[in-house]
């Protein structure tokens, strides 16, 4: 298995790959916040998982495109549930994505630097690591939280440059949120690709503004 268009990976030495919907089945993380915590929350606090439901939804709305959107430490606090401990509990639903593993092997073989960037915690990315062992793939693994900022905002990324000290020229970039995706090209990611169909329990949406593809395993070439 190798990658396509060989001559434009050619001029690629890094490859940065966000984790839940681009690598991880994000069926998992849709489950787990607008199913599983619901319930959890609304039996342990006697009310009707409806109820509880659009609150929590309310909540997630409110810290939407911020740090604390992803921070479980944050949530736990807020909602007064060990949010690790039901991530950790329910973890046999982590998965891939169809052909994530072996892009990441034709893009290693083929000499790329692989490097996840991921709004996840660390503590979330301990989980998914004890699942799949995806550290195995990659030279580094970076949480935002590590740089205080969220990958949709515009100071992450030089953050992020200084840290793996990339020449965005010749570094390719995917990811299943567009607005993270903006923040990349304006820091001159020479190429970017959206990931159409994060959850598999869903059908690919539409995505103009970006190439698109449905799953990073479209960028392996044919057998």
């Amino acid at each position: 298995m190798r990658l396509n268009h060989d001559e434009a990976w050619e001029r690629i030495d890094t490859v940065l790959l966000d984790m839940d919907g681009t690598l991880l089945d994000l069926a998992f993380d849709n489950y787990f916040w607008h199913e599983l915590l619901p319930r959890q929350l609304a039996r342990a606090r006697g009310e009707p998982v409806e109820q509880v439901r659009v609150a929590v939804r309310e909540a997630y709305a409110s810290r939407a495109g911020s740090l604390d959107w992803y921070c479980v430490d944050y949530w736990s606090e807020r909602l007064a549930l060990d949010v690790v401990a039901l991530k950790a509990v329910s973890s046999q639903r982590i998965g891939w994505l169809p052909g994530a593993r072996e892009f990441l092997a034709a893009a290693r073989a083929g000499g790329k630097r692989l490097v996840l960037v991921t709004n996840a915690h660390r503590k979330t990315l301990a989980v998914k690591k004890a699942v799949t062992g995806l550290e195995a793939w990659f030279d580094t693994l970076v949480s935002s939280h590590d740089h205080g900022r969220p990958k949709e905002h515009g100071e992450f990324w030089p953050a992020l440059q200084r840290q793996l000290d990339f020449d965005p020229a010749r570094t390719a970039f995917i990811d299943d949120s567009l607005p993270v995706l903006a923040a990349a090209r304006g820091h001159g990611i020479a190429r970017l690709w959206a990931v159409t169909q994060p959850d598999t329990r869903e059908a690919p949406r539409e995505v103009s503004d970006y190439p698109s593809i449905r799953g990073v395993g479209d960028l392996l070439a044919a057998p």
